[in-house]
This record gives C-alpha cells, sequence and structure tokens, in this order.
C-alpha cells in the first residue's frame, strides 16, 4: 500500500440538505493494482489482471502487455514524466535551448509529450518554443490575487501571450517559454495555484456549479467536493503518480500512412479516410498518400483522459452526461450523497453520454468511489486498441455489472449501496441564464454574470477583471464551462456603479445578444497543431453576420471545434461546428464544417446529430440562418421590421 495518503473529511453541505448520517471518517490510500477474480457476467480471468505495476513509487506497464503499444506509451516507460515535477527534472530541462532539446530523442519528448503532465503543452506546429499552461481551478474559483498574477506572466510575451477560459472551468494561458517555466511554477504555488496533472493522462479540472454557496435554489455546494477530488488527484499539489498514467492513445501513426484510400493534397490535407473503418474524417484530391510522405501527415492523439464533475444544481451547469464520472445528488434512508454516472466522453472515434453505474454513496465516500472508479480504469483499461482507450470502452467491454464489481473490490470495505431513487436534480427544470444580476441567498448581496466573447482575455482584461472583483465583491471570479466569469459577493448597493465600469460596457457584456450566450469556441488553429480550422475569430464573425440577418426570441447554443478531438464539444450544443476540409464551388479544397444540431444539456440532455457535412465556412452564414428560421422559431430581419 502506498505511503500516499488523503485524509477525507465531510464537506460542509449547503443548509438545505441534511447531512450524512454519523459513521467513522475514512483515512484514503491510493492503491496498489487490485487482484480481481472473474466478474459475474463471464469476462475472463485473465483479462481481469491489472496491466499496470508499481516500481520505483510509479506505475508503469507491465512487460507482458508493451506488445503493440503506441509511441505515446513507449515515451512514458522510456521516463516517468511526472519526475520532471516531482524530481526537479524541469529545473535542468529549462536551461538547455530548444536547438540543444531538438537534438536528443529524450529531450524532445521531454517538451513534447512529458511536460504535459505539467499542464505544458509546446505549441510546435505554430508557436516553435512556445508553450500552453493549463491551471487547475476545481470549480473554477479564482481569486483576484491568482488573476493578477496569470496576468503578469503572459504580459510579457506581448502578441504571444493571452488567455483562455476553457469548457472544464479554468484558465489557459499562453506564449510560456521554457526557460520561464521553473519560476512560473513557484509563482503559481505562493498563490495557491498548478498546472499540475492537467493535461494527457491524468484526472482534468473538476467541475462543479459556477453558483455554488450564493444560489438560492442550489441543491448542494459543490466546492468542498470539487476541491478534494482535486486535492486527492494531485496529492495537495505535489503530484500524485497513482493516477498518472491513464494511457494516451492515437489512431494514427506514421507507420500506417499507407493505410489509406484517399486521395489528398500534400499542402491542404488534415485528416483522412480511414480504409479499414466506416469513420470518414477527410476529403479526397488529386495526390496519393504515398506520394505525400510523412510530414504531411497530421497525428490526431487524444490522451486517456478522465474527467470529472459534481452536481450542485438542477440546472446540470456541470454537464454530467459529458463526463467520465459524475456525482448526481440524492437522498437515500434519510442521507445525503450521491448517485454515480460514469463513461460520458468525446473523442474522434465516439461520443457517448454517462450511464447510471447503479450505485449510491454518502457524502463522506465521494472520495473512495473517485479512487476506486479511477483504480478500475487504471488497472484494467485496454492498452493495445489504440481507438478504445476512454472508460466506456472498458464498461462496454466488461458489461456495467461486471465494471461495478471491479468497483466494488477498490472500495475500502468493497461494499457499494445501490443507487436511490431520491434523485434531487428536479427533472423539469428550465436552466436559468447566468448573465447579469442576480440576488445571492446571502441578504444583500448579488452576483453579476459577465459574457467573455469565446473566451480569449489579454493581461489588461485579466487585471480588470481582478480590480472589479476587489472593488465591488470579494476578490473572487468564477469561471463557467461555457467561458464566461461571474463576480460574486456584490453589495447591492454597488450593482449601478459595477455596471457603469467600461469593461462592462465595452467588453464583457453583462447583458449580450442571444446568438452571443450561449457562443463556445476551441482554440483553434490559431495555436493548435491539431486543429483544421480557426475558430474564436470565425465564430464571431459568423454570429455576428447572422445575427444581423434575423432574430430569436431566446439563445441558441452554438459551439465550435477545431477538429475531430471536439474539445468545443459540438454534440451538445443547439447548432455546433466541427472544422474539416471542405470544396468550395469550384472544387478546392477550402476550411470548413461538419454541423451538428440537436444537441441538448440538461435532465433531458441529448446529444446533437450531423445535418449536413462538409460545408465550406464561407457558406455557413445562409445554412445557420435556414437553421434557426426552421428549427428555432428564428425572423428574418426584414420580415421583422414590416411587422413592426
Amino acid at each position: 500500500m502506498s505511503s500516499l495518503s488523503v485524509r477525507f473529511l465531510t464537506p460542509q453541505l449547503s443548509h438545505t440538505v441534511p447531512s450524512s448520517s454519523a459513521r467513522p471518517r475514512t483515512r484514503l490510500f491510493a492503491g496498489p493494482p487490485t487482484v480481481a477474480q472473474p466478474a459475474e457476467t463471464g469476462v475472463d480471468a485473465g483479462r481481469l489482471e491489472p496491466r499496470v505495476e508499481k516500481k520505483d513509487g510509479y506505475y508503469v506497464l507491465k512487460e507482458k502487455f508493451r506488445q503493440g503499444i503506441n509511441p505515446q506509451e513507449k515515451v512514458k516507460i522510456e521516463k516517468e514524466p511526472m519526475k520532471l515535477f516531482m524530481e526537479s527534472g524541469i529545473e535542468e530541462l529549462a536551461q538547455l535551448s530548444m536547438e540543444e532539446i531538438d537534438k536528443e530523442k529524450s529531450t524532445k519528448d521531454d517538451i513534447d509529450v512529458r511536460l504535459k503532465w505539467l499542464g505544458l503543452f509546446h505549441r510546435r506546429k505554430h508557436q516553435y518554443g512556445r508553450f500552453m499552461m493549463r491551471l487547475k481551478l476545481p470549480n473554477g474559483v479564482t481569486t483576484s490575487a491568482q488573476t493578477r498574477y496569470l496576468a503578469s506572466v503572459i504580459r510579457k510575451y506581448g502578441k504571444d501571450g493571452c488567455a483562455d477560459v476553457t469548457t472544464r472551468q479554468n484558465w489557459q494561458i499562453r506564449g510560456v517559454v521554457l526557460p520561464d517555466v521553473p519560476e512560473i511554477l513557484r509563482g503559481l504555488a505562493e498563490v495557491d495555484l498548478t498546472s499540475l496533472q492537467s493535461g494527457m493522462d491524468n484526472v482534468r479540472n473538476p467541475v462543479g456549479n459556477p453558483l455554488a454557496g450564493i444560489d438560492p435554489d442550489e441543491i448542494v455546494d459543490t466546492r468542498p467536493y470539487t476541491n478534494l477530488l482535486s486535492q486527492f488527484i494531485t496529492a495537495n499539489s505535489r503530484g500524485n503518480p497513482e493516477f498518472t498514467n491513464l494511457l494516451l492513445s492515437s489512431f494514427l501513426t506514421t507507420k500506417s500512412i499507407f493505410n489509406f484510400d484517399a486521395k489528398v493534397s500534400s499542402k491542404e490535407l488534415c485528416i483522412w479516410k480511414l480504409q479499414r473503418s466506416s469513420l470518414v474524417i477527410g476529403s479526397y484530391h488529386n495526390t496519393t498518400s504515398k506520394e505525400m510522405g510523412a510530414e504531411a501527415l497530421v497525428l490526431y492523439k487524444w490522451p486517456r483522459k478522465w474527467n470529472v464533475c459534481v452536481v450542485g444544481s438542477h440546472d446540470l451547469y456541470e454537464h454530467p452526461h459529458i463526463n467520465d464520472l459524475a456525482y448526481m445528488p440524492a437522498m437515500k434512508d434519510g442521507r445525503f450523497g450521491f448517485n454515480l454516472l460514469v463513461g460520458g466522453f468525446f473523442s474522434p472515434k465516439r461520443c457517448a453520454e454517462a450511464v447510471p453505474l447503479d450505485a449510491w454513496v454518502s457524502a463522506d465516500d465521494v472520495l473512495p468511489a473517485c479512487k476506486a472508479v479511477l483504480e478500475a480504469y487504471r488497472d484494467l483499461g485496454t492498452r493495445g486498441n489504440r481507438q478504445k482507450t476512454r472508460m466506456m470502452w472498458l464498461i462496454d467491454e466488461l458489461g456495467i455489472e461486471g465494471f461495478r464489481s471491479e468497483v466494488v473490490k477498490r472500495m475500502p470495505l468493497q461494499e457499494l449501496e445501490r443507487e436511490s431513487s431520491e434523485d434531487l436534480v428536479q427533472k423539469q427544470w428550465e436552466r436559468r441564464d447566468y448573465f447579469g444580476v442576480h440576488p445571492q441567498k446571502q441578504e444583500g448581496l448579488s452576483y453579476a454574470g459577465l459574457h467573455i466573447p469565446v473566451g480569449r482575455v489579454q493581461a489588461d482584461d485579466m487585471d480588470e477583471l481582478a480590480r472589479l472583483a476587489d472593488i465591488y465583491g470579494t476578490g473572487e471570479l468564477r469561471l463557467t464551462v461555457e467561458q464566461n466569469i461571474i463576480i460574486p459577493n456584490i453589495e447591492d448597493s454597488k450593482i449601478e456603479a459595477l455596471l457603469k465600469e467600461p469593461l462592462l460596457k465595452d467588453r464583457f457584456s453583462p447583458e449580450p445578444p442571444l446568438l452571443m450566450q450561449g457562443l463556445v469556441a476551441c482554440t483553434g488553429k490559431e495555436f493548435c497543431g491539431q486543429a483544421i480550422i480557426e475558430t474564436k475569430a470565425r465564430a464571431m464573425k459568423v454570429t455576428e453576420e447572422v445575427q444581423r440577418l434575423v432574430s430569436v426570441s431566446k439563445p441558441v447554443r452554438m459551439h465550435w471545434t477545431g477538429c475531430p478531438n471536439t474539445c468545443g464539444q459540438v454534440q451538445v450544443a443547439d447548432i455546433g461546428f466541427m472544422g474539416c476540409m471542405a470544396r468550395d464551388e469550384n472544387g478546392k479544397i477550402c476550411e470548413g464544417a461538419d454541423v451538428y444540431v440537436g444537441g441538448r444539456v440538461g435532465s433531458d440532455s441529448h446529444l446533437g446529430e450531423i445535418y449536413k457535412k462538409s460545408v465550406p465556412c464561407k457558406d455557413l452564414v445562409p445554412l445557420v440562418v435556414d437553421i434557426l428560421v426552421k428549427q428555432f422559431g428564428a425572423v428574418p430581419r426584414e420580415r421583422e421590421e414590416m411587422d413592426d
């Protein structure tokens, strides 16, 4: 058993929800792989043998399971990524020049792969020598001091420095150079921030209700839970190797470059049609793949990441159905706790909604349940088939009861209660808009929801947001999964002055146009090497043109993603745009989008479906106008004026 331990303390619940019954508090240890017995579903005993073992304090893939693994798995075996942080390898690496780094495979793998365990992503394709850094902000809660520090980091990088609010309630900052990293990491620690274990084969930022603790209608304050989950996963920002080897996968490598039947342009190629699969992800042109050479190959990689959320609102702002593990509040025999959903995810190969695990845990068992699910996934997840890596594939293979059985074996007492029928989330609840000013549960206080266009901010914006949080609130900001920001704890007497602030008048409106309210966009080709199209500026431009042509009576959520990795979560949008290559009216290859329609969030969640494929970006405006009129009740502006 590992010497690493995280003591579990029962979080304080909202006053409207009774606390769980008294029971011994658990001292929680991140445990070694469990030697499992065959599940009743008939899974072969050999399949239930853990794929990993612990050596020198880190988990590694066993020798017997290494045949056919992908290049990124080999990189992890060659050197444990967490050593760059836990054994200060980053200090030595940061002293090398990029030329020195690129001369050696080991150091080149350090900056292109292993540094992602520290939340650092080298932008080799578009910003050679510069990194994106992803932070951990459980529940999206941050402070003015943290925001100012991040602003100070990106400011010195000039036009290369900026920040984004992500779809997991956290910050990503851009422009970072390697020599600055050790000092940046020390600065993060001083303001109680970390970037550790925020990317690749790790648990991503725990998501919670952005109105936690201030919403008059909340079910439970999610902040204590998300904080505990984050502290457990990262061992209080010291690094937790128990859960850093969840596996990386890719569906294409340079070795398989000739396994395609597509004809493409060597300069315009972005993605392909697989010869042995029905997955269509590319366009045809006039050059065979053999003539291209490996240089033009785009390698799509998606990590075996793992997403978790804790639901605290009837609005389901947390999007539980697209998380690998979601805690859904429910009572059982007078005790407060959570039903568990498992397996929700997006990937280029497949998208799936989370399914019930038929399990309920008390508030005291939130961490043990997370640990058990993670260990089952870490120990048993498939590492051979590179297209089947996310947890839902394991659930499919074992069956929900088989997977549940493996989770039970990893619980402290090897017990897991069945799901409760007393779900606390109201199914008929109409999802509320958090933009503008709204009263909090605390008398005399309000919060203000601000629209951050496609989540992009500059250093000066961050400083101004921090100033507003200090002057009008309590120095706190909340980030949302829709890439917006909430200022909580504003005295009602200060609301009028806040609304007159230039930042709210000129940049971050509390009353954005209806079509802008739900606009979400991933990083896109501007910075991301995997993106096929530019997203953020294009999303703004298309939406601006569309709202000049039609008016709508309620928000329509539109999401943009630059590639099939779908970081922009297009499948949950009313209208989604997934970057691809298309052909214009002259048959020339151009940037385009596959258009999705019909995604829903909330208790009646549903993934959208393809409406039209490979639409040239220049043709999107009339198509969106047509969809809005036919399916969302939009009215053409000229007709609206005639009716007036």
